[in-house]
């Protein structure tokens, strides 16, 4: 007769330990996705779709607020989505018109049109954006990753 309780009671053990772990694995899964980031179209993290690349002249600068990101349309046609946070310590960094440059407002560092370092002490270009046109000129900017280099390349550039 032991024997029989002993066995309920290691039986329970193990159901009771499975129910446990079942709960304590389902509540792991709804903590991840709670603070996993829910990307959308149109939303930092998602897809953004800025319309016909004409839309934007040669040699503009254009901000885009919810991509945190500037889309730049170089003299010769090419095309970036420049990350605007600064490689340094991470300021919001804008593009002043007036020098033709990104100028980072905490600490004096210095971007070309592309992202490239003119004036440390950031030690690196601005990082990009993934950058598509599709076949009939739309431009589209992926910011689930940004692009980190340690140098400008014409490689980055989109053409059409």
């Amino acid at each position: 007769m032991s024997e029989n309780k002993l066995l309920r009671k290691d039986f329970m053990n193990i159901v009771w330990g499975a129910a446990g772990l079942l709960a304590i694995t389902e509540l792991s899964l709804v903590g991840l996705s709670f603070l996993s980031p829910r990307t959308a179209e149109g939303e930092f993290g998602g897809v953004f779709k800025l319309g016909h690349y004409d839309q934007y002249p040669a040699g503009s600068v254009t901000l885009v607020e919810a991509g945190r990101f500037y889309l730049v349309r170089l003299p010769e046609g090419g095309l970036l989505a420049v990350y605007r946070r600064c490689t340094h310590l991470g300021c919001a960094v804008p593009y002043d018109l007036s020098v033709g440059k990104f100028v980072c407002p905490c600490h004096g560092s210095e971007f070309t049109m592309d992202g490239d370092v003119l004036n440390e002490p950031a030690s690196r270009p601005l990082d990009l954006f993934t950058l598509s046109v599709n076949e009939v000129g739309e431009i589209e900017v992926d910011t689930s990753s940004p692009v980190e280099r340690d140098q400008a390349s014409p490689n980055h550039i989109v053409y059409i």
